[in-house]
């Protein structure tokens, strides 16, 4: 009975949620070896295509974060998986270069407020130390969705085409949709099956936020912004163009490609588990969120930088998928410190929040890609797009102890603050 708890189904759907909307947001690049051909697509213009979905990614971070925290993440992630899932589906019908974009651009308008929004969830429905391992166990949850997007791609490819994989993509998200209506309530103490002793371990927010401090929260969260921005940079290029690093600078088959990539992938998910859990334990050792989340993310930023640099110096397919699988391993081990940062410091706010600290991955996802395809059309060059990575790594080292996680967000003191508290029940 004790893995149905409510707080435990809660987290699940999430995790469910990271993995469908990766499923959705990564199969374009399996997808392209079909429709590259059907459409005679350069690098550059599929750089097009996978930084579509980042414009209107960036754009709904903080407006989705708000949204959530005003009306409640229940019915903001129902109209966001109609969207998703919509677009996943016209994805299937594209006809060429111009609608495969658009079909993307409605893709990030769904998914743009998903995480935030998540975010706004795990605030209420998590236990503050155990916030680390939340958001790192959802965003590995969204790498096995990375993982197993080739595999699956390919298969459905084989046997079918490449429209029917984002059919069948489609399909599961609308099924997400029904779940999520039907079991999550916005509010823990709403919850039928909830148990006192449950609900003593979890905050509970007592009226909705009005009106928002935006100048000063997002002062307070540019830090958090960049050196997220710097970890986008590196997870976009990932995404964007790994399926096709394997497939094209080592010239392999595209079911092969698809083995490697979902190792690399695969790597990420332990990142992301064990990041998350690292962080809580470190917080619970030390009770200093600074060392927790701060710390972590520098060191973990550090030994990307040291995996990526053999790269620049050898061309060997297995000395490659290690380089890339441990680069992504750590980078991933930021995920859980990252993500329970926004709620350390506006948990009144939590969607907002990351919402902010979202925009400088979205920010990242449109000009990597693009970047990358310029660079591989014009130098023929598959490594040069990690150059990008291995400096930006550097930048968010130096930064990371700018987010300041140990100091709360000031809310009381704030004219312009609406009645908004989180407090135990």
């Amino acid at each position: 009975m004790r893995l149905l708890r409510p707080t435990t189904v809660a987290l699940t759907l999430l995790c469910l949620m990271y993995f469908i909307t990766y499923l959705d947001r990564v199969n374009v690049s399996t997808a392209a070896a079909g429709f590259r051909d059907d459409f005679g697509l350069s690098n550059t213009q599929l750089g097009l295509v996978f930084s579509a979905f980042a414009y209107p990614y960036l754009l709904f971070q903080i407006i989705g974060g708000w949204v959530s925290d005003r009306f409640g993440t229940r019915k903001t992630l129902i109209a966001c998986g109609l969207v998703w899932a919509t677009a996943t589906a016209l994805t299937g019908f594209a006809g060429g270069l111009a609608s495969l974009i658009l079909a993307r651009i409605l893709l990030g308008i769904g998914e743009g407020a998903t995480f935030p929004a998540a975010t706004a969830a795990m605030s209420r429905w998590v236990a503050k130390e155990n916030r680390g391992f939340a958001q790192g166990i959802t965003h590995a949850a969204a790498r096995i969705g990375n993982a197993v997007a080739p595999g699956i791609v390919v298969a459905i490819m084989a046997t079918y085409g490449w429209r029917e994989s984002f059919f069948i993509c489609a399909a599961i998200s609308f099924v997400w949709v029904i779940l999520w209506a039907v079991t999550f309530t916005d509010n823990p103490k709403d919850h039928p099956r909830i148990t006192p002793e449950e609900l003593a371990t979890l905050s509970v927010v007592t009226k909705r936020t009005v009106n928002v401090p935006w100048r000063r929260l997002f002062k307070r969260m540019t830090p958090v912004i960049i050196v997220y921005f710097c970890y986008g940079w590196t997870l976009w290029l990932f995404l964007s163009w790994i399926p096709q690093y394997f497939l094209h600078s080592y010239n392999l088959k595209l079911t092969e490609s698809a083995i490697f990539l979902s190792a690399v992938f695969f790597a990420g998910v332990v990142g992301d588990t064990l990041g998350g859990i690292v962080s809580d334990r470190l917080y619970k050792r030390t009770g200093k969120l600074r060392i927790a989340r701060s710390g972590m993310v520098a060191v973990c930023m550090f030994l990307t930088l040291i995996s990526l640099l053999p790269l620049m110096f050898f061309h060997d397919l297995y000395i490659s998928l290690a380089c890339l699988s441990f680069g992504f391993f750590f980078a991933e081990m930021t995920i859980g410190p990252m993500w329970a940062v926004p709620m350390d410091i506006a948990p009144d706010l939590a969607g907002t929040a990351s919402g902010m600290m979202n925009t400088g991955s979205a920010f990242a996802g449109i000009v990597s890609p693009l970047i990358g395809g310029i660079l591989i059309d014009v130098t023929g060059n598959w490594e040069l797009p990690f150059v990008g990575s291995i400096v930006l790594m550097v930048c968010g080292m130096m930064l990371a102890f700018r987010m300041r996680p140990e100091d709360k967000f000031d809310f009381d003191n704030d004219p312009n603050i609406s009645s908004l508290k989180l407090a135990p029940t």
